[in-house]
């Protein structure tokens, strides 16, 4: 069980990485952006930006929900928080439509965010596709889809077993928090 995805975070951070951009860039781009985010968050302290759900694909991991949301739309009769800032996408590139604001990061995470486009910004797709193959939680799906949990990530980051099963604890207290204050 893991906390409830963020839209309205993963919107956020990706508005940031748009503008940082020039407000146009690949969404394979920004989803492997978004993910070395997410990575470095976890790895750092404890919790990801997004809380999506990871997957390794032939082209790296992904942010599953975030991929769905940009391929897909939002459900039918769902407002969209996405869409409200971020294009649909048209030859494979998404566009910032309004800049989000940024109240639902702390300023932690929009230094992170930052950070992660200094490093990697100035990479292509296919170089990033490279990036992300080296990380050591990515395996090669064969034309599949394998996931990529938390702990694979924690494991593969360096920490140890009890490190990652203490995160892991953590992470599913907020689950159950979510869960008791949803409406």
């Amino acid at each position: 069980m893991v906390p409830q995805y963020r839209e309205d975070k993963t919107t956020q951070a990706a508005s940031i990485l748009l503008k940082l951009r020039g407000e146009k860039m690949s969404y394979m781009k920004l989803i492997k952006l978004l993910y070395i985010v997410d990575r470095k968050a976890l790895l750092s302290w404890g919790r990801p930006v997004t809380y999506d759900v990871y997957f390794a694909m032939d082209r790296g991991p992904v942010l599953s929900r975030t991929l769905d949301l940009i391929s897909d739309g939002a459900w039918p009769g769902e407002d969209s928080y996405w869409y409200k800032h971020i294009s649909r996408p048209s030859q494979y590139e998404i566009e910032l439509l309004e800049e989000a604001p940024t109240d639902e990061l702390s300023q932690a995470e929009i230094d992170l965010v930052e950070a992660v486009f200094k490093e990697y910004g100035g990479l292509d797709r296919w170089e990033l596709v490279e990036v992300v193959h080296e990380l050591a939680e990515w395996q090669d799906p064969q034309g599949s889809a394998i996931p990529i949990t938390y702990h694979d990530i924690l494991r593969a980051g360096g920490k140890t077993a009890i490190e990652a099963a203490a995160v892991q604890g953590e992470l599913q207290v907020l689950s159950a928090t979510d869960l008791a204050l949803a409406p």
